[in-house]
This record gives structure tokens, C-alpha cells and sequence, in this order.
């Protein structure tokens, strides 16, 4: 069986010729696949905070949700471990809508008896990824200022394992 494409097959923007409706009958995709993301709101939600931390996206991209789970995990342990759970508030602020699809194509030999090539290209849905616009917050981190460094280099773990530039910004919460 093989694996995922590479994420950078599908990093750009393109046009959405996918059509989510709640009557399946009006919808080009039939079968939208489930998100990896399970939390969209982690730590302590209720309490008020001093700073937010934003990491910002420097161009338009396209970002996975695996891409998206496995920087959240990653942050949101190294925030437990440092601040434990009632010292932030960390947030994800995209949310992945726009499908993948991929038209497979076989290799090997005879591999032209079995596929339709061109024909009816349209592809499967592959997974889902969320559009993001430049100057667009990708993660928030709410903190107090005695826990603001420590943030900032935490947040920054999570850039290596997301496509695209990113900048980090800090805001006072009034």
C-alpha cells in the first residue's frame, strides 16, 4: 500500500473544485475524510491572561491536518511540561475544510490496461487541509508575563513540522 504524498505536492492555494453539502446529492465528493485534529482549545480556557502569543503565517499556504496535529501535540506537551495545564491557554485557530483528492496512476508494466488515465481524473479524497492567508494566526498561546519567554521558544518547535515562513508576535490582552 502506499504512503502519503509529500506535503509540499499540496502547499499551494489552488482553487477548491470540491463541494461539501449536507445533501449528499448536490455534493461532488461523496466521502469527506474525518480530521486528525482532536482538540481545537487545550489548558486552562477560563482564566484571563495578560499576553497572547501568536504564531503568524509570512505567505498564503495550504496546511495539512496532520501537519497541523503534529505541531499542536508537540507544543501542547512541551506546555505541560514547562507551564503545567492551569498556567495557558492554547488555541488553534485554523480549521481544515478544503479535500485532497488524488488521481492514482499506476507503474509498472501493463499499468495502461488497468487505469483510465485522464479520463474521468477527477481523484479520491486524500485528506483535508486548511487555507491559510497571509498575516493569518495559525496558533494562539494566552500566558502571564512571568511565562512569556519560555512561550515564545516553545512555539517555535511547531514551525519545523508546518510548511511555510512563520513569524512569532506577542500582544497585550487589555
Amino acid at each position: 500500500m502506499a504512503g502519503l504524498r509529500k506535503g509540499k505536492c499540496y502547499r499551494h492555494i489552488t482553487r477548491a473544485y470540491t463541494r461539501k453539502s449536507k445533501f449528499r446529492k448536490k455534493s461532488y465528493i461523496a466521502a469527506i475524510p474525518t480530521t486528525k485534529i482532536i482538540k481545537f482549545d487545550m489548558g486552562n480556557v477560563k482564566k484571563k491572561f495578560q499576553y497572547e502569543v501568536n504564531l503568524i503565517s509570512k505567505n498564503p499556504i495550504q496546511i495539512r491536518h496532520n501537519a497541523l496535529e503534529s505541531s499542536r501535540m508537540v507544543v501542547n506537551r512541551k506546555l505541560n511540561e514547562k507551564l503545567s495545564d492551569i498556567n495557558y491557554h492554547f488555541k488553534l485557530r485554523v480549521h481544515p475544510h478544503h479535500v485532497l483528492r488524488e488521481n492514482k496512476m499506476l507503474t509498472g508494466a501493463h499499468a495502461d490496461r488497468m487505469q483510465t488515465g485522464m479520463q474521468r481524473a477527477f481523484g479520491r479524497a486524500v485528506g483535508i487541509a486548511a487555507q491559510v492567508k497571509k498575516g493569518k494566526e495559525v496558533f494562539s498561546i494566552r500566558v502571564n508575563k512571568k511565562y512569556l519567554e519560555i512561550t515564545k521558544e516553545i512555539l517555535k518547535t511547531a514551525t519545523p513540522r508546518l510548511p511555510g515562513n512563520y513569524i512569532i508576535e506577542v500582544n497585550q490582552i487589555n
